[in-house]
């Protein structure tokens, strides 16, 4: 089983300087790979990111010659990078891969050869992290899991550094639960999440805190004259506000699914269309600071790797809008009405709670929760209960790579 597990990192003056020469090669060579590509493919060949590397191998010495100064991992690595990239653009899985800019989504990989004993490149003793060329770097924490270390990824956000190490590890025993124990989560704006318990969780709403500050910064920014070194100073604690709503948001996120997929057999969530949902202009910045995709995510690997099942509802399931005593289905529910009264069982509803409640039942009906079929009146389901993933807080990309 591969886990991640990011690092912040402790740096001096010097070593800051060779982590910015390590994402600067990096960002070199895949730059340099991706034009070779294009020129390549528009003369007729058919270009891979193994002939690329070999290309780079044989000239660096003469061509590029700086280049000898980071670990050989690094820009062969990047390379790799760029023919996934490749890859997931002609699979339609992603976007066509573009140049990378300076001091945006800085990182450098470097892998940690084969395995074998006395063949670690990247070694790491207490809190601290040997890196080839380089040596010991101090880290914040100890890394929390043991096993054989397959890579390592430097990278830069506000200028801070973090390494983010990819451990192949045993699999984590399931944490014991209430057998049996089913519970609905309705996300929202209001409130970040309403339970079919009756519990409301209230997101921190980390971006509208900071609001009032992030738009000083921007102003103060703005004001600077470009490329100069007071405009790079205001940039730098823009950058840090950004992190601090970014961190908070996550750390947020993180507590709550872990407790979540730690207490309960199964969940039932809905499957939220949220590229759709910012849309809206009056909703986008309050959805965005939710984080309802983030939560998705962590939510499936950690109760896949907690042994539970996730069920997500089809989108247009009308969670909100059925009486979760009776079943009766309203024609119209604007998103205004927050209260409202089955004209069939006069129940009265909470919107947020009723969705819960259904989303439970379904989640309770699921073929993988429960014995039988479903329920009659209900869609096919996306029942999740996949091979445990990596544990990181950004989003997963293939080769352990992080932005």
């Amino acid at each position: 089983m591969l886990l991640a597990h990011k690092i912040r990192l402790t740096p001096t003056k010097t070593q800051r300087t060779f982590f910015a020469q390590c994402v600067g090669g990096s960002r070199f060579a895949y730059n340099w790979a991706l034009s070779e590509w294009q020129q390549q493919y528009a003369a007729g060949e058919q270009p891979h990111d193994v002939p690329l590397r070999q290309l780079l191998n044989g000239i660096k010495g003469e061509q590029f010659p700086w280049m000898r100064a980071v670990p050989k991992t690094i820009p062969q690595q990047a390379i790799k990078n760029l023919g996934t990239a490749f890859h997931r653009f002609f699979t339609k899985l992603g976007a066509y891969p573009k140049r990378k800019k300076k001091h945006q989504h800085d990182s450098a990989r470097l892998d940690n050869g084969p395995v074998k004993k006395g063949a670690d490149a990247v070694q790491v003793k207490g809190k601290k992290i040997r890196i080839p060329k380089l040596g010991w770097v101090r880290m914040t924490e100890p890394v929390r899991f043991a096993g054989q270390m397959k890579s390592c990824t430097l990278s830069r956000t506000a200028d801070d550094w973090f390494v983010s190490l990819m451990i192949d590890t045993a699999p984590p025993v399931p944490t014991k639960k209430a057998k049996g124990a089913v519970v609905g989560g309705d996300l929202g704006v209001k409130a970040m999440a309403t339970l079919s318990t009756g519990e409301t969780i209230e997101g921190p709403k980390a971006h509208k805190a900071k609001l009032a500050r992030l738009k000083r910064l921007d102003r103060v920014m703005a004001r600077r004259k470009k490329g100069s070194a007071n405009r790079r100073k205001a940039a730098q604690q823009r950058a840090k506000c950004h992190q601090q709503v970014a961190n908070i948001r996550a750390d947020f996120i993180h507590k709550l699914t872990t407790d979540l997929s730690r207490t309960y057999e199964t969940i039932g969530i809905e499957d939220l269309h949220v590229k759709g949902l910012v849309q809206n202009h009056h909703l986008a910045r309050a959805i965005s600071d939710m984080g309802f995709h983030e939560f998705r995510r962590q939510l499936t690997y950690k109760v896949a790797r907690e042994g539970g099942t996730l069920v997500v509802a089809p989108r247009f399931y009308p969670s909100s809008k059925t009486c979760a005593a009776c079943q009766y289905k309203l024609a119209e529910l604007p998103l205004a009405v927050r209260e409202w009264t089955c004209p069939s069982c006069e129940v009265s509803h909470d919107r947020d709670h009723n969705a819960a409640l259904n989303l439970k039942c379904l989640a309770g009906s699921s073929p993988v929760s429960a014995c039988g079929d479903l329920s009659a009146g209900h869609r096919p389901l996306v029942m999740v209960k996949l091979a445990s993933v990596k544990q990181e807080a950004n989003a997963s990309i293939p080769r352990g790579i992080e932005g």
